[in-house]
């Protein structure tokens, strides 16, 4: 997995890319969620657009990136979610613990 990111205002927006899956991603995105917070950047935004899949351990993932976001009084939103992950999301609840937006700006501008 690919992972860029790139500072809009006083947001960081993290970018992976491919998918997100038990072994394959999933500790990546951890790793660039542990090594921001150490920056200092608590405004985060995940941009899903290029993540194609997104399975239950990479749910984990995410969720486990919610928290230690959340501890230091950081912000989370998450955006670009395609269908299947959104959907999945829903069957998971997971939809309603994250701020979900469709897309970079909306989050963005939800800060």
């Amino acid at each position: 997995m690919n992972i860029t990111e790139h500072l809009a205002n006083d947001v960081l927006v993290i970018n992976p890319e491919g998918k997100i899956t038990l072994g394959n991603g999933n500790q990546e995105l951890g790793e660039a969620i542990r090594t921001t917070l150490e920056k200092g950047n608590r405004k985060i935004l995940i941009n899903f657009a290029k993540v194609n899949i997104l399975d239950p351990p990479g749910q984990g993932e995410l969720l486990g990136c919610y928290q230690r976001i959340k501890q230091p009084n950081g912000i989370l939103r998450i955006c670009g979610l395609n269908e299947r992950i959104f959907n999945l999301m829903q069957m998971t609840s997971l939809h309603s613990v994250f701020d979900v937006k469709d897309t970079e700006a909306e989050a963005l501008a939800a800060f």
